[in-house]
């Protein structure tokens, strides 16, 4: 029942898109946080959990002014209840930030969520590896977005 969970593909609410390098086509992408609620509902809230096996900070380079630019790479493990884990490397910047704080805690956070959805894809398509497929990444972007229930918004709305 887990294995065919894992194999379902991404709906389009759960895809974003954005700019691909310099211009680019659109890239597909789950945002940190659809991957935290994927992972808490198909393993459940305590069937999982993630830790940092290692934060490296690659590069900084300090302006006259103070101004940071530097790059983190993060090791991060995903360990499911019944001791199974994926690690996966992930990849933090920050550029022309002031002072060196604001800029290590924006490249260490981004670090430590790009590494975690990139471990978390290695369990299933549903955990985002399905984005890794160019056909199915074309046709997604094509999907129309299912609109919200109102059961939904009214959980939303105090």
């Amino acid at each position: 029942m887990m294995q065919a969970r894992l194999a379902k593909k991404l709906g389009p609410e759960y895809v974003s898109q954005r700019p691909g390098m310099g211009g680019g086509p659109k890239l597909s992408y789950l945002e940190g946080w659809k991957a935290i609620n994927l992972a808490n509902d198909v393993f459940g809230f305590n069937g999982w959990s993630s830790s940092i096996i290692s934060l490296k900070t690659d590069y900084m380079d300090v302006t006259d002014q103070n101004r940071v630019t530097l790059g983190i790479t993060a090791i991060i493990r995903v360990t499911l209840q019944d001791g199974c884990f994926h690690e996966d490397v992930g990849y933090g910047t920050a550029e022309n930030l002031r002072g060196r704080s604001a800029a290590l805690e924006k490249a260490q956070k981004e670090a430590v969520t790009d590494g975690l959805k990139r471990a978390l894809k290695h369990f299933g398509n549903v955990m985002g590896n399905c984005l890794y497929d160019k056909d199915y990444a074309a046709a997604v972007k094509k999907m129309k977005v299912p609109p919200v229930s109102s059961i939904c918004v009214a959980l939303l709305i105090p």
